[in-house]
């Protein structure tokens, strides 16, 4: 919550929030109200069923006044000025499944919130007098239909279409209407486009950072104190005004189950995981690794088995999707996404045993299983010599550490990597798992995890390092985190005394107070900064910079072999903060290296919400810190 001190334009537009609609489609903005990012916008709808999403609605330039001057309620940002500078009288905010901000000068006090109806591409603004006298506001709503990756300038063609009928103006392009119900409004007759907004965030990811938008008319609104005015934005057939969310969360673990909330993506055919917000939709792998986070203890049982279905009807080879893109087609470049995937199946059956989906699981894994040994995509397949599990083939990325920068993989980590052996190791010992408690023969599973089980120590295990090499065959020596991952699963493979003296090291040189860094400072290839280009980011995003998700493995891995319940609490002391310095309720993907460590990447990301989470539920932490203030 902010209160009524003032801030910075700065301050309060490195602070964004987010509202979701739970079939792709959000809202995002910052707490100044100017748009910093292409992506955001009241209304980001998802229009199909892969996932294309478009900005309709931008934003509302907003105007107040009583008998004195007109005072701006809203805020953007130009080349080199901002108007209106609304930002300057906002006295409060708040951010749950609404978003209030109440703005006061003079003798004017309006409060604007604004939310998405669930499982409907609708937004609903509100302006509410809560001051003593009358005022008239006036809106001038600020539409588009652009691909939320694109930008999008004046057109003469734009839009295609535009009716002003009883209370409702609709604006077509692309043959997608969209409505602005506007009840008791007196429209006048004002029209035109807004020139050259600036989007700062986009600037510092060396992207095109302008942007043009189309005002179809003004809304006047004559507001006696206590009464208010809707604004509701749909590409909906049919659309009424709704009741907004009054509740906002207030303690950590309200806040993360909020947050949790936000990345649940429910349509007819399709559930999954939102992999992180603005710019991602469903991953594979950041689906199987955030799902048990997200769903635990929120009564989503039956959708988080919907999701491990959906995704193993789609699987090949032995291979679960990697990601589904906008087109709806499906890439299954992951060594592994389907190992997690059956993880998941066991985290969820754990908890929750039901018979009929333990069957359908079982088959599942025993195809993966049967896959992996014979030699699937991409090189994945069992070494017989060893029974471990090796991957790669030349220009791809298979791993969680995938950047690639035009035919570059970054981080390319051919051979056995560590965590995908603890992953194999684990997945043979949840299908045996499996069999046991169905009833059939294990041998088969059981056989094949011993055989891996013998290997793993005597090929990743370092004693002159004291820690595990990060791949084998080729051998890579680099200090990485992903050790942690054998040393935390269910059955992790890791033998206690060895994961022990790993700890130590990862401990003094990995762990920050936002997660863990990918990479020793003292490794050649290390960066410290998770900052410029889109190309120096995703050349640092693997080489240094710090992932709040590990903290996961982390706590596991300590929980397992050290039982140190304190070294959790110390661990996760910043939580608190992580929610609230760059996506208000959300924790973000990814912080600098070095100190003072700025988060970057997705302001929401599923899995560092989902890990965090799950480690507090896991270990029934109290983390009792409340909204900043």
């Amino acid at each position: 919550m902010l209160k009524s001190e003032p801030r910075s334009f700065e301050a309060l537009s490195a602070r964004e929030w987010l509202c979701t609609n739970g079939i792709g489609g959000y809202a995002m903005g910052t707490v100044s109200g100017a748009n910093t990012r292409r992506y955001h916008g009241h209304l980001v709808a998802c229009v199909n069923d892969s996932l294309h999403r478009v900005v309709l609605l931008a934003n509302v330039e907003a105007f107040a006044q009583t008998s004195g001057d007109v005072v701006g309620l809203s805020t953007n940002r130009y080349n080199g000025a901002i108007h209106p500078d609304g930002y300057r009288n906002l006295k409060a905010f708040r951010s749950g499944a609404t978003q209030e901000w109440i703005h006061e000068v003079q003798d004017i006090k309006v409060q604007k919130r604004l939310g998405l109806r669930k499982g409907r591409n609708s937004a609903q603004v509100e302006y509410t007098n809560l001051g003593t006298k009358p005022i008239r506001l006036s809106l001038r709503p600020l539409v588009c239909h652009k691909f939320y990756h694109g930008d999008f300038s004046q057109d003469v063609n734009y839009p295609s279409g535009l009716e002003f009928g009883h209370d409702q103006t609709v604006i077509t392009a692309q043959s997608l209407p969209l409505q602005l119900l506007h009840p008791a409004a007196r429209r006048e007759p004002f029209q035109g486009w807004y020139y050259r907004f600036e989007h700062e965030r986009e600037t510092e990811r060396g992207l095109s950072s302008r942007g043009d938008l189309f005002c179809p008319c003004e809304l006047s609104y004559e507001l006696a104190p206590g009464e208010r005015a809707i604004l509701l934005a749909t590409a909906e057939v049919a659309e009424e005004p709704w009741e907004l969310s009054e509740t906002y969360p207030e303690d950590t673990l309200e806040r993360l189950n909020h947050a949790a909330d936000l990345f649940l993506l429910d349509r007819p055919r399709r559930k999954s995981i939102i992999a992180g917000y603005p710019w991602f939709t469903d991953w594979g792998r950041d689906t199987m690794i955030a799902l048990p986070g997200l769903t635990r203890d929120l009564g989503n049982s039956q959708f988080e088995r919907a999701v491990l279905r959906g995704y193993a009807s789609h699987m090949s080879r032995g291979i679960i999707p990697n990601r589904t893109v906008e087109t709806g087609l499906a890439e299954y470049n992951t060594a592994d996404a389907s190992l997690w995937f059956v993880n998941a199946i066991y985290q969820s059956l754990s908890r929750n045993w039901d018979q009929e989906f333990a069957a359908e699981m079982a088959s599942a894994v025993e195809e993966l299983v049967c896959h992996h040994v014979a030699g699937t995509h991409y090189g994945i397949a069992v070494d017989p010599k060893s029974g471990l599990l090796t991957q790669g083939t030349e220009g791809t990325q298979l791993t969680w550490m995938d950047a690639k920068i035009g035919e570059w993989v970054v981080t390319p980590r051919h051979g056995k990597p560590v965590e995908i052996n603890g992953l194999w190791i684990n997945a043979l010992r949840v299908a045996q798992w499996l069999s046991t408690r169905l009833g059939q023969d294990p041998a088969q599973f059981a056989g094949l995890a011993e055989h891996a089980e013998a290997n793993f120590e005597l090929k990743f295990w370092n004693e002159k390092l004291g820690y595990y090499l990060d791949t084998a065959d080729p051998d890579d020596a680099s200090l990485r985190p992903n050790q942690l991952i054998a040393m935390s699963l269910p059955f992790a493979p890791a033998n206690t005394d060895n994961a022990s003296r790993a700890l130590a090291v990862i401990r003094e040189k990995l762990l920050t107070p936002y997660g863990l860094r990918t990479l020793a400072p003292e490794c050649a290839g290390y960066r410290g900064r998770f900052k410029g280009a889109l190309q120096e980011l995703d050349a640092a995003y693997h080489q240094g910079t710090v992932w709040p998700w590990l903290l996961g493995p982390y706590c596991d891995a300590v929980m397992k072999t050290l039982h140190d319940r304190a070294e959790v609490e110390r661990v996760l002391a910043q939580v608190p903060q992580m929610l609230d310095n760059y996506g208000i309720n959300g924790i973000a993907e990814v912080y600098d290296g070095h100190a003072p460590q700025t988060p970057g990447g997705c302001p929401w990301q599923a899995w560092s919400v989902a890990e965090v989470r799950r480690v507090v539920l896991e270990y029934g932490l109290n983390l009792t810190a409340k909204v900043e203030s």
